[in-house]
């Protein structure tokens, strides 16, 4: 008879790992990273997953109105069970962007538990990121700070698409919208890359 779940497991990353870690190329096409960047990264995000575990702790405990006991950390540690692994599921997911499905069982874990484990290490790369001042900036509200953002940049490519909206019946909101064509009414959307 079949065993799909030992099959599965055989075929994940995670069976695998030592081998992606040492090929540069593999390494390149599953997180976008170097190995050398890496191994830069990962005591990066080992020290943000410890402050961020730390943090948590001591707000639950704050909310409970307890004090600390026991050293955080303890607990089984799952597949993921190095901060290089839990690195290149992060590194992974946000680089080829699988279904939690996929994903999990690339990773031999359940879809919610993917989706769980996707969250909390989007978090600690954040932190990660943030500590290095490497991340990327998320508000940008005026063209200044567009224009500091993208002050290096030569070329910036801009996609605009229009997407269909219900025509408003205030004459002064369907001028703000209006997109130069006569029928159907569209909305004008740029993303710039």
């Amino acid at each position: 008879m079949l065993n799909l779940k030992k099959d599965f497991s055989a075929m994940s990353y995670l069976a695998k790992f030592d081998n992606l870690v040492r090929d540069e190329r593999q390494m390149k096409a599953l997180t976008g990273v170097s190995t050398q960047e890496f191994k830069f990264i990962v005591p990066n995000f080992q020290e943000a997953s410890e402050q961020i575990k730390e943090e948590n702790y001591l707000k639950r405990l704050k909310k409970k109105g307890k004090k600390k006991k026991r050293k955080s950390g303890s607990g089984s540690k799952g597949n993921l069970d190095t901060y290089e692994k839990r690195l290149f599921f992060i590194l992974n997911y946000i680089k080829t962007y699988p279904t939690f499905d996929v994903h999990g069982t690339n990773f031999d874990y359940s879809r919610g538990h993917t989706c769980d484990k996707v969250h909390e290490f989007s978090w600690v790369l954040l932190r990660t990121l943030k500590n290095l001042g490497s991340a990327p900036k998320r508000k940008i509200k005026s063209a200044e700070d567009f224009k500091e953002v993208f002050k290096d940049v030569d070329k910036l490519i801009v996609d605009a698409t229009e997407r269909r909206y219900f025509r408003h019946k205030n004459y002064e909101k369907q001028k703000e919208n209006y997109s130069g064509k006569k029928m159907p009414y569209h909305e004008k959307s740029c993303n710039f890359k």
